[in-house]
């Protein structure tokens, strides 16, 4: 192993200045470090900002712009998170974002991008971040953290390593969101496009059950990332905030969280303790309507007086009427949406698992403790099978979409054929 600093590895720059003048209604993708930070995370991106695709093409014509392999890192405000560019279209904020790009034949790009995760590079970037307020990393400071490398090959096989851990979280993520998408028509078909008037109407505050929670409440400084139960907040983005080792969590589920100022909403079917946060716990007499309800709330929360401002906002939640349908018909949707639930819990505590797997990796395989070769070949073949689960679980929803597995004059073989040879945007 070499160690070499960073500066001689990397071309270690910034973006040309773009003014707020040459923001636009839409265009280009401009990413500040809020942004590259909600992209690396896998959240959705809010208050996206655009330039002309004219301002981006003039800027190409005469300056580098960001490259797939390239690496942003903020670096102003939350410091030190690394974004590793895809084959995208996007320009940058100077001064919020350093950019590693013309990297070295030495130096594997997802490699690099790994290290930054690692304690090593967190340790050197604590140690030289300057600023009395608001701390901020210097391109001519970064230009000086020292990296060990291996050989590439070596560095190319740990990277593949650990970038097939994060290939299998996406994938669970993303069929999770497919799931919910599933669960989501079913209720849309059944309740909203075929809702009838006889059902009765009912204010939401009048079928909820009385309870008392006695579980401790979290403080945020107490949110570890590890521990034996997840902590649930209203705060906007993952499920799960973080974790506790505290006993005694709430385990009367389902359960629904609502974020009285965020207006997040939360459908909870496993163990949890809730952040000292405003989150308010709901339970309902018919426990049966929970997943009807957790649906109907989800549409109903836009609509919320002053939504999107800082207020209680659970009063006029609960004061709202709903249609309640017949038994029968949500003993049905039951039947439906419990499994995608339970798998949705299966796929997102798998992740936790997945990604404590990768945190204990990464600084054994950087320092050469662990050897890759064994592996690397079980974590491919995993996600090989993984890969084939998703591709089963979009054919069963594919077939219900399209109505075909209901037609009968066209069998099951033949249609899963002919969905194995679609593009994956028509599936």
């Amino acid at each position: 192993m070499k160690k070499v600093k960073l500066g001689e590895i990397a071309e270690i720059t910034s973006s040309k200045r773009i003014f707020a003048s040459d923001y636009v209604s839409s265009g280009i993708p401009f990413f500040r470090g809020k942004e590259i930070s909600q992209k690396e995370k896998g959240e959705n991106i809010t208050d996206l900002l655009f330039i002309s695709r004219e301002k981006y093409e003039k800027i190409k014509s005469s300056y580098p712009v960001p490259e797939k392999g390239d690496i942003l890192l903020t670096s102003v405000g939350s410091i030190g998170i690394p974004y590793l560019v895809d084959d995208e279209e996007f320009y940058f904020k100077d001064g919020n974002l350093t950019w590693f790009r013309n990297l070295s034949d030495k130096i594997d790009s997802k490699f690099l991008y790994y290290w930054m995760l690692s304690n090593e590079f967190k340790q050197q970037v604590f140690n030289n971040k300057i600023g009395a307020v608001q701390k901020a990393l210097t391109i001519i400071n970064l230009q000086e953290l020292i990296i060990t490398l291996p050989n590439l090959s070596t560095q190319t096989v740990i990277a593949k390593v650990l970038s097939s851990l994060d290939e299998k979280i996406e994938l669970n993520n993303k069929i999770n969101k497919e799931l919910e998408a599933m669960a989501k028509s079913l209720y849309d078909y059944w309740f909203v496009q075929n809702a009838d008037d006889s059902w009765k109407r009912t204010k939401i505050n009048d079928l909820f059950k009385k309870y008392t929670d006695t579980s401790v409440r979290i403080d945020a400084k107490n949110i570890q990332k590890e521990g034996k139960y997840p902590v649930i907040t209203q705060d906007v983005g993952d499920l799960v905030k973080g974790y506790t080792n505290e006993d005694h969590p709430i385990s009367d589920l389902p359960a629904i969280i609502f974020g009285d100022h965020s207006c997040t909403l939360r459908y909870i079917d496993f163990p949890f303790f809730r952040g000292a946060d405003g989150t308010q716990l709901m339970y309902f007499e018919n426990k049966k309507i929970i997943n009807y309800i957790y649906y109907c709330m989800s549409k109903l929360i836009p609509y919320l007086p002053n939504f999107g401002k800082y207020e209680r906002h659970f009063k006029y939640l609960k004061d709202f009427e709903i249609l309640v349908p017949p038994t029968d018909l949500i003993d049905n949707f039951n039947n439906f949406v419990t499994p995608i639930f339970s798998q949705i819990n299966f796929n997102r505590n798998e992740n936790y698992t997945l990604s404590q797997l990768r945190d204990y990796l990464l600084p054994l395989l950087m320092n050469g403790q662990v050897q890759v070769d064994d592996i690397d070949n079980k974590t491919s073949k995993k996600l090989e099978t993984k890969k084939q689960d998703y591709y089963n679980q979009r054919f069963e929803l594919w077939l219900e979409n399209q109505k075909l597995a209901a037609r009968g004059n066209i069998d099951r073989q033949t249609l899963r054929e002919i969905f194995d040879a679609m593009d994956d945007d028509d599936k």
